[in-house]
């Protein structure tokens, strides 16, 4: 396979940006050898520069759920590009989004439109301290929240502990209000509640954690989680970013009826275009300036561009059976691929669209400490044959692959042969 012109802009880009990249897991640091420089996308397939076609499982790292270049949302885009495309002023596309939204989803009243997932949790921990009056946070290891201060914090040595800041630039101090303890772990949870008594402004959580492998929780310890949350007048936040509307409409909060007091959300929201909202009650929404103290702002908040391709892909999703056919196609795949993984070499961990192949003999993978960092070598050797085979997945063993509604059954066919003849590298 021929990926000269990628290796070209790729030494290129070295010049011009940090590693080579906008945003480190691109440098395929994970998996060895130079990114792929993309082309275009259309459907379920993707092209890079030197011409090389690829079925596409990252899908932009989720938001593409109709699939690359989607005709209704390029349709609704052109309309509302020709009309101008930044005001920094109120449209009535932010209005039409918004109801779309909250009248499809009964666990928040009001939202607030921003630019990406990482602002959307920032604002979301900055509003949960400025409702509560209080500065301390819960966040659990294997979980990620975007590049926000307090929350690069990976777990110190104990059960509950404060962390320890997992990137130069964050300040001691921040490191200090941020109580990381381990994922599916009531034990720990309650530990930091009597530690840490009138305290504790929010518990934050990946409901679906899918960031770091995907460590799926289930339902009681989430109900747990809401539970003792409510007992201590502590906020509980779910970071839908990558969940909200891909798992469901409603998310995880949907898929397991259980109400947090703040959701996060990204991604799918955009439609491509680059997103984030975070949503609670009134009362808790009336907090956000300029009705109330906690303030939050944002020049691209409520772009139009952003708006329209929302609401025209949020309208897709609506449409009955979508994520019913969505999981069937899922499952379709995986069944697929564990059929021809006769060594029995990974296991394949799925929930609805969402699938991660986890090289390990373990049932169930719940917490990051389930996952042998040795493994990842055997990913990496699988990656490249799968390129080779015309299958694109995100760069790195930790990442989740995802499906949209383009994916047809041929190229989920061609995906499971071509798991087949990537596993003779095995």
């Amino acid at each position: 396979m021929n990926t000269s012109r990628s290796a070209e802009l790729f030494e290129k880009a070295k010049t011009y940006f940090p590693g080579g990249v906008n945003s480190p897991v691109r440098a395929f640091r994970s998996v060895g050898g130079n990114p792929l420089f993309i082309e275009k996308g259309k459907g379920s397939h993707i092209w890079d520069a030197d011409g090389n076609e690829y079925i596409d499982y990252c899908c932009s790292w989720g938001p593409l759920i109709l699939g690359h270049a989607n005709d209704t949302v390029l349709n609704a885009v052109d309309k509302t590009m020709r009309k101008g495309t930044s005001f920094g002023a109120p449209t009535k596309l932010e209005n039409e989004l918004a109801e779309l939204i909250l009248s499809n989803n009964k666990f928040i009243e009001k939202l607030r439109f921003v630019s990406s997932g990482t602002e959307a949790v920032m604002s979301a921990i900055r509003l949960a301290r400025g409702f509560t009056k209080r500065n301390k946070i819960l966040k659990f290891e294997g979980c990620y929240h975007g590049h926000v201060d307090s929350l690069l914090v990976k777990a110190g040595s104990g059960l509950v502990t404060f962390g320890n800041s997992s990137s130069a630039g964050v300040p001691e101090s921040f490191v200090n209000e941020t109580i990381v303890v381990p994922l599916h772990n009531k034990q720990a949870v309650e530990e930091a509640f009597v530690k840490f008594k009138n305290e504790i402004a929010c518990i934050i959580i990946e409901p679906v954690p899918a960031n770091n492998g995907l460590l799926l929780q289930g339902k009681e310890f989430l109900q747990f989680l809401r539970e003792i949350c409510t007992a201590n007048n502590t906020l509980l936040i779910f970071d839908e970013v990558i969940s909200g509307f891909r798992l469901g409409f409603c998310g995880v909060a949907g898929l397991y009826n259980i109400k947090p007091d703040i959701i996060t959300y990204g991604k799918i929201i955009g439609g491509g275009f680059p997103v984030g909202a975070y949503g609670a009650s009134k009362e808790i929404m009336s907090n956000i300036s300029p009705e109330g103290e906690v303030y939050q702002a944002g020049t691209l908040s409520g772009n139009p561009v952003a708006m329209s391709a929302g609401i025209a892909q949020l309208t897709e999703l609506l449409k009955p059976n979508f994520y019913k056919e969505l999981e069937e196609k899922t499952n379709y795949l995986v069944a697929g691929i564990l059929k021809v993984n006769t060594f029995k070499l990974f296991k394949l961990f799925s929930l609805g669209s969402i699938y991660w192949i986890a090289f390990t003999d373990k049932e169930s993978v719940s917490s990051a400490d389930d996952i042998d960092a040795n493994s990842m070598g055997y990913f990496k050797t699988l990656y490249h044959g799968l390129l080779q085979n015309g299958v694109y997945l995100g760069p790195s063993g930790y990442e989740v692959g995802f499906v949209s509604s383009a994916h047809t059954k041929e190229d989920l066919d061609k995906t499971i042969l071509a798991f087949e003849k990537s596993l003779a590298h095995l």
